[in-house]
């Protein structure tokens, strides 16, 4: 889990995904109010977890001939990407 550039404490699971999950809102830090907003490589993360993986099995990987259970599995895909994101997402200090 990614930690504060200035007080060096660990940011929760819940503070990283309420912060990509609202249109990639800053974290403040909650000790020493520093705020870290995403990198450019943390957003390409994200989608590469989430919708690449979920659109890659939907339309080239399913060996399903129902689009009902496809798309059910596709976005079961989405739902554990983004539960696996905080663990890999980079903040950095904001300027």
């Amino acid at each position: 889990m990614q930690r504060c550039e200035n007080c060096n404490s660990q940011f929760s699971w819940s503070q990283i995904y309420k912060s990509w999950w609202w249109v990639y809102r800053p974290i403040k830090c909650e000790h020493c109010c520093v705020k870290h907003k995403i990198t450019i490589v943390g957003r390409f993360t994200f989608v590469a977890l989430t919708i690449l993986l979920m659109l890659v099995f939907m339309f080239f990987l399913t060996p399903f001939n129902h689009v009902w259970v496809t798309f059910g599995i596709g976005i079961l895909i989405f739902m554990i990407g983004s539960l696996l994101t905080p663990f890999v997402l980079r903040y950095e200090k904001e300027r």
